[in-house]
């Protein structure tokens, strides 16, 4: 590497120190590392800009704004109040309830979405109930990452990777979607057995907490019931928007002639509407609503962004995807290669710009062998890969955000303890499947 190559990682490096020793705000750490690259001239002003993923800045600014007006109707504790009733009362029975629901969800809507919706309820519960989030928060992240690699459009590298190789929603639901089944089955049995003797209650306290929540009327949780309605309205409209979002020209088209047959939406576009079409119908104050936005969680990814774009600009990450790929001599060779580099590269970078480098490598080597396999290497990689630590997915990030607002705070170092662990049993036990798939 040259000097300024050397410089670049030699940043990077620097501010994953103080987003991992946590006296600075990981926010802090990342802006002040996107101004030394920017200062220095690594990443140029004119380029700023192409490194900043604004598709997924404007996603989650969009769904802020749904969930914070949303939240002023009572919406959350009603369907909190409505989930814990399910549970008996049983803090293992809501954390498996919760995962299981994050997983689906995050699937067929997106997981950053997902989060925004799920958090507050769960955060809500474990306050009813008097026990600590963390579990379920932790668990909430992993299920959303793991829900969302199933299908085409619930993970942002999901969504790169079929635009570029020209993959089905159905192809991701036929490859992905049954190895996530498993690792969901895993990865609660995993949960259980690190947080369920912290989770147990005798009978006597059980029968407390079913007492405390059927004291609970869901009903008298809406404080503002055409609120609710509005906001629910809103809701199921942009999840209707979700599903159709790259066909909303042709659905157009039948009514309005004019409109191109071929124009879709992206999600962010999908966020911004309905949360334009809930703050214009509900007249909600509009600075009490922005104030609530995680702007530390939006600056961080905008910080990350740019300084992981100077690996870019230097060529480090496709100097470094480039060597391990040459070295590849076989399909089985290629599919553990990609798998792996991509988990362990998203656990440290962000899974979004090490998709973006990854898939023209893999397209180039399409001329010496089949690399239809590599792309559901790379989305198995990259996806779950975002579970190993606590920056290494975008859901990761918002979830911690909106944890410490609460006052609940997930050290670097705790969730990296649980969240290694979950990486790599769930990317083995995908790596063995689609090893049986491609190469036995």
């Amino acid at each position: 590497m040259d000097t300024v190559a050397l410089i670049a990682v030699a940043v990077f490096l620097f501010t994953y120190a103080l987003i991992i020793d946590e006296r600075i705000h990981r926010a802090v750490a990342a802006m002040l590392g996107a101004a030394i690259v920017v200062f220095i001239g690594i990443v140029p002003w004119d380029a700023l800009l192409e490194h900043i993923d604004f598709g997924t800045i404007f996603l989650l600014i969009g769904m802020m704004i749904i969930v914070n007006t949303a939240r002023g109707s009572g919406l959350f504790e009603y369907i909190a109040i409505r989930t814990a009733k399910l549970a008996g009362g049983s803090p293992i029975r809501v954390l498996i309830l919760f995962a299981i629901v994050t997983a689906v969800v995050s699937a067929f809507l997106d997981n950053v979405t997902t989060v925004l919706l799920l958090t507050p309820m769960l955060l809500y519960v474990a306050k009813v109930m008097e026990l600590n989030p963390i579990p379920f928060l932790v668990t909430e992240i992993f299920a959303s990452n793991i829900g969302g690699a199933a299908t085409l459009i619930g993970d942002p590298p999901n969504i790169m990777i079929g635009s570029a190789a020209g993959l089905s929603f159905n192809e991701f639901l036929i490859h992905l979607g049954p190895i996530m089944v498993i690792n969901m089955v895993i990865l609660l049995g995993m949960m259980y057995l690190i947080y369920g003797r912290s989770m147990k209650v005798n009978p006597e306290e059980q029968k407390e907490m079913v007492k405390t929540l059927n004291g609970l009327d869901e009903r008298a949780a809406i404080t503002d019931r055409s609120l609710f309605y509005k906001s629910v309205t809103v809701i199921l409209f942009v999840v209707l928007l979700f599903f159709v979002h790259d066909q909303i020209g042709a659905i157009l088209h039948t009514v309005l002639p004019f409109v191109d047959p071929a124009m879709g939406l992206e999600p962010a576009e999908v966020a911004l509407i309905g949360a334009a079409i809930l703050l214009v119908w509900s007249r909600q104050p509009p600075e009490e609503i922005l104030e609530k936005i995680e702007w530390p969680a939006l600056f961080f990814f905008g910080g990350l962004f740019v300084i992981v774009g100077a690996l870019v600009e230097t060529g480090v990450i496709a100097g470094i995807a480039s060597v391990m790929i040459e070295n590849i001599g076989s399909t089985g060779e290629a599919i553990f290669i990609v798998t792996w580099f991509a988990a362990i590269a998203s656990a440290i970078l962000d899974n979004i710009p090490l998709t973006a480098a990854m898939i023209p490598l893999i397209q180039s080597m399409g001329s010496t062998m089949d690399v239809y396999p590599l792309w559901w290497a790379l989305a198995l990689g990259a996806c779950l890969g975002g579970n190993g630590t606590a920056i290494g997915a975008s859901a990761n990030v918002v979830v911690i955000g909106i944890a410490e607002r609460e006052g609940f705070h997930i050290s670097f170092v705790e969730f990296l303890k649980v969240g290694m662990l979950v990486l790599f049993v769930t990317v083995a036990v995908g790596f063995g499947i689609l090893w049986l798939k491609f190469v036995v």
